[in-house]
């Protein structure tokens, strides 16, 4: 493991990553989702593909990586750019999980590789629009303390910065970016996967022109045990 500063729009990052394969000439990318980190996707992924140079990034706010700025998704995408321009990228193929898809899409690989990515704005639960509708009553009220007893478990753990960084992100529809995606797109999802739904992943397919759509039976985090499944077809699919 490593780590690099790097400045974009006058913000310092410290960014840690890890590279596997550091010899290797093509160059795989994986950003991993929202609340998660490097790890999770080097112990899937790092004994496979073994013709790639693979580069394992947090995220900033995420892993070892830490943030002290309201971010939007853009702003992670000019700092994943610029930080692989420091490691001489050529975004051969980059691969997102779930909010690292929104960012991976944004970066115009050659190959763009989604897993159970975020992106397709879907249907709330009735639970969740009510703890909205409340937390937005307080906060016109000035009573913006109590909205936290409406935050989720997960989301009280967040630093002020990345919880504002997370209402910037949450509820963007990348429906027109999907579209716009001219390159070669493969795309993986879990058909138990109730985060990000497995109709949203054949909207996702039916919207990038050049996408091969594959499912597996598992969750939101499904690749975790189809590492070498997807691995092959990533080697057998890319340009």
């Amino acid at each position: 493991m490593a780590s690099k500063s790097l400045i974009v729009d006058n913000k310092k990052f410290d960014i840690s990553y890890e590279i596997v394969n550091p010899t290797a000439s093509k160059d795989i990318v994986f950003l991993h989702g929202w609340g998660s980190n490097k790890e999770i996707m080097k112990n899937s992924f790092g004994k496979y593909l073994n013709n790639f140079r693979h580069i394992y990034i947090d995220m900033p706010g995420f892993g070892k990586s830490s943030n002290s700025y309201d971010l939007t998704t853009n702003d992670y995408v000019k700092i994943v750019d610029e930080f692989l321009k420091l490691l001489n990228s050529s975004k051969d193929i980059i691969a997102g999980h779930s909010y690292g898809g929104k960012v991976s899409t944004l970066l115009n690989p050659k190959n763009l590789v989604l897993l159970s990515s975020a992106g397709i704005l879907e249907e709330k639960p009735f639970d969740v629009k009510l703890k909205i509708a409340f937390a937005k009553i307080f906060n016109k009220l000035g009573l913006s303390s109590l909205t936290k007893s409406f935050r989720s478990s997960d989301v009280n753990q967040m630093s002020e910065q990345m919880y504002s960084t997370f209402k910037n992100v949450v509820n963007e529809d990348f429906s027109t970016h999907f579209s716009n995606f001219q390159n070669n797109a493969l795309i993986f999802w879990g058909e138990k996967d109730t985060a990000t739904s497995l109709s949203s992943g054949k909207k996702i397919a039916s919207l990038i022109e050049k996408s091969t759509f594959i499912s597996y039976d598992g969750d939101h985090y499904f690749f975790a045990h189809n590492a070498k499944d997807i691995s092959e077809r990533i080697e057998n699919g890319i340009l």
